[in-house]
């Protein structure tokens, strides 16, 4: 399937930011097989006085930029076309989940897939004694790794109720999971605390999900969103999966990958400091558009 990506952020501030500094993540991942960007480009207003790309340790591409001179406003653009690419039926070839430390010791790789990476706790996800029990309630004996994976993200997904108004980028996943709404950044991050919570490694991903309008609606341009979904690693044979718990879901050739992590921390589309006072507004619009093939 191929896409069209249309990305627009603006940021506008109180008072003029003197100096700043960001990293920015918003360009989609070329993915071996599974994803291919044809053609990307940022453009950043005003022109940022330094800028230079990067690859961070997880594979993601990165745009460092700063800026030297007063700007009461930044907006950001981004267009892509990009080719996603169907993934073959999942066999579960994963190991019971009490077989799964013996396949995490074995793996001795210290590279950005190593599972071990992905295991205790992170800058946003802490293991958290009530998302591990009610992880563990859901358990099963016998079930797989992969079995297990889709268990839980089941489960979290029937917890949780999406409240786009409920959280902030700041909401630690124990007051989302407390609470009982969230956005997709609460749903994966929930997932995850319970994933690690019973030995299973798991990351996040962040990207853009296209969205199907209703039966005789119009696609509104701009009404998508940047999503977020979690991956777990099941084993050496069965490697990592990835699984949307905001739409209870594998994820498919509507999810476009952006960038990998073990938490919201490590994928920020935007992170950085500014120099100014008081407040600022935030507005975002995302276009997902299939094209015919």
């Amino acid at each position: 399937m191929l896409y069209d990506i249309g990305l627009r952020i603006g940021y506008e501030y109180d008072s003029p930011a003197i100096a700043g500094r960001q990293t920015l993540r918003l360009t989609p991942a070329n993915i071996p097989g599974e994803q291919r960007v044809i053609a990307s480009y940022l453009e950043i207003a005003p022109k940022a006085d330094e800028r230079t790309d990067r690859t961070d340790f997880f594979g993601n591409t990165a745009l460092d930029v700063a800026f030297r001179s007063p700007h009461a406003e930044i907006e950001l653009k981004l267009n892509a076309r990009v080719e996603r690419l169907a993934r073959p039926p999942l066999l579960d070839v994963s190991p019971k989940l009490v077989d799964l430390p013996k396949d995490i010791e074995a793996s001795h790789e210290l590279g950005a897939a190593t599972p071990h990476h992905f295991v205790g706790p992170t800058p946003r996800v802490r293991l958290s004694p009530t998302i591990t029990d009610f992880a563990r309630e859901h358990l099963a004996s016998g079930t797989s790794t992969l079995q297990t994976v889709e268990t839980l993200s089941l489960a979290v997904h029937r917890a949780m109720r999406f409240d786009a108004k409920a959280t902030n980028v700041d909401t630690p996943p124990e007051e989302a999971f407390a609470r009982r709404h969230g956005v997709c950044q609460d749903f994966t991050h929930i997932l995850i605390a319970a994933l690690r919570g019973v030995g299973i490694p798991a990351g996040y991903v962040s990207g853009f999900l296209r969205t199907i309008p209703p039966a005789g609606k119009a696609r509104l341009e701009g009404a998508d969103a940047m999503h977020a979904w979690a991956r777990a690693w099941c084993g050496i044979e069965a490697g990592w999966i990835e699984i949307d718990p905001t739409n209870a879901i594998r994820v498919g050739a509507d999810h476009i990958v952006v960038a990998y992590g073990r938490d919201y921390a490590d994928v920020a589309p935007v992170k950085g400091v500014l120099r100014t006072a008081g407040t600022q507004t935030t507005k975002q619009a995302v276009d997902v558009k299939p094209l015919e093939t």
